[in-house]
């Protein structure tokens, strides 16, 4: 893969990468025009599990209505300002969606196919919680650490 950054004014940047869509970056010291470089950590984080879950799910022919992962991302007071520990929620939406189809995606994700997860869990903690609704009953929440 490759990938670069091309400086517009500032500290804002425009990035691309082989797939050709270009990404606004900026450091949010001055006017927001932008994501910033840790924000687009945590979206590749949310976005790798999240691409590899629903995929599971899908296959496996669960009812799924509606789908997202949230970061929850602490930082580091000092410089450099790394993530020092995180929690992904998984939150589904669906029919008679079974909390071990739910839970094993999860699992297959963070211990087999998203490469984000497996870059990063060496870094800081990532905590797993997972809720499922029906309509917008919830009915079940579950939370667990790899």
């Amino acid at each position: 893969m490759k990938a670069k950054v091309t400086w517009q004014k500032e500290l804002q940047f425009v990035g691309v990468a082989d797939s050709g869509f270009p990404v606004r970056l900026d450091s949010h010291s001055s006017v927001e025009t932008g994501t910033s470089p840790m924000e687009m950590v945590a979206i590749a984080l949310a976005g790798c599990t999240a691409m590899d879950v629903i995929s599971i799910l899908e296959k496996k022919k669960v009812d799924v209505a509606g789908f997202e992962v949230k970061v929850n991302a602490d930082r580091a007071v000092d410089h450099p300002k790394r993530f020092v520990r995180a929690v992904l929620e998984y939150v589904v939406h669906g029919h008679n969606v079974e909390e071990d189809s739910v839970r094993r995606a999860i699992e297959l994700s963070t211990t087999k196919y998203c490469s984000v997860h497996a870059m990063l869990k060496d870094s800081f903690p990532i905590a797993i919680a997972y809720s499922i609704y029906e309509g917008d009953q919830l009915v079940k929440k579950g939370a667990f650490q790899h």
